[in-house]
């Protein structure tokens, strides 16, 4: 298994991984979204490949805190094939996720699931993920 940095390639099955978890996103707008992450020394898009094969990814953001020392990192998206499901991909890249944030200085990662993904949120906590209940959010598309 090799974990990399995604290019714009990946777009394609980047796109698809996004269907799957009910995000439909036009190949050409995730290319797009790839080189912005590329070019962004606070982001980072990984790629999780078999055999020349990409099979999932995660994508990442640094955080700095204002009232502690270092950042925080924020897993944003994290999806694996359907086909692949259960394999150890997604702890693969959970796993370079958190050698990321430790190299980076950050005192902890996180990651915000929708109620609905109940096998994502089983996933997490067997990954030593603790609940944090509360989570609000404003969509701005619909401020009056």
């Amino acid at each position: 298994m090799l974990i990399r940095e995604a290019v714009v390639d990946d777009a394609a099955v980047i796109s698809q991984l996004l269907a799957d978890l009910d995000y439909p996103t036009s190949e050409l707008e995730v290319a797009g979204r790839i080189f912005s992450m590329a070019v962004n020394p606070d982001s980072h898009l990984l790629v999780a490949e078999e055999q020349g094969q990409a099979l999932g990814f995660i994508s990442l953001h640094f955080i700095p805190q204002i009232a502690l020392a270092g950042e925080f990192c924020r897993i944003s998206y994290l999806c694996v094939s359907s086909h692949s499901r259960g394999g150890g991909i997604g702890q693969q890249l959970v796993n370079e996720a958190e050698r990321l944030s430790l190299a980076r200085g950050c005192d902890r990662l996180e990651v915000h699931s929708h109620t609905r993904r109940v096998r994502a949120h089983q996933f997490y906590e067997r990954a030593g993920y603790e609940d944090s209940p509360k989570y609000l959010i404003k969509k701005l598309n619909e401020v009056g």
